[in-house]
């Protein structure tokens, strides 16, 4: 990764290192491979993503529940489709 990184985007990348194996199935190959070059909006939104409890994402993931935004549910779709195709 670039040594160019904001602040900000260290500290999401950083959070995005879940060291459960169900949520960084998703979360490190959309780090490696797509957050730098998202949007703005779409870093906001793996950043609120990134803040929230493993059981929630755990949850939602495994479409048990579905998160309080229809945009964070967009998100995980898009990242569950870089995985899974």
């Amino acid at each position: 990764m670039s040594e160019e990184l904001t602040l900000e985007e260290r500290k999401v990348i950083y959070r995005a290192r879940r060291g459960l194996k169900e949520i960084d199935v998703y979360f490190d190959p959309y780090v490696k491979n797509h957050y730098l070059a998202a949007s703005a909006e779409e870093k906001a939104l793996f950043a609120e993503l990134v803040d929230q409890e493993d059981p929630d994402l755990l949850d939602w993931f495994m479409e048990v529940s579905e998160p309080p935004k229809p945009e964070l549910k967009d998100l995980i779709l898009k990242l569950k489709h870089y995985v899974h195709g």
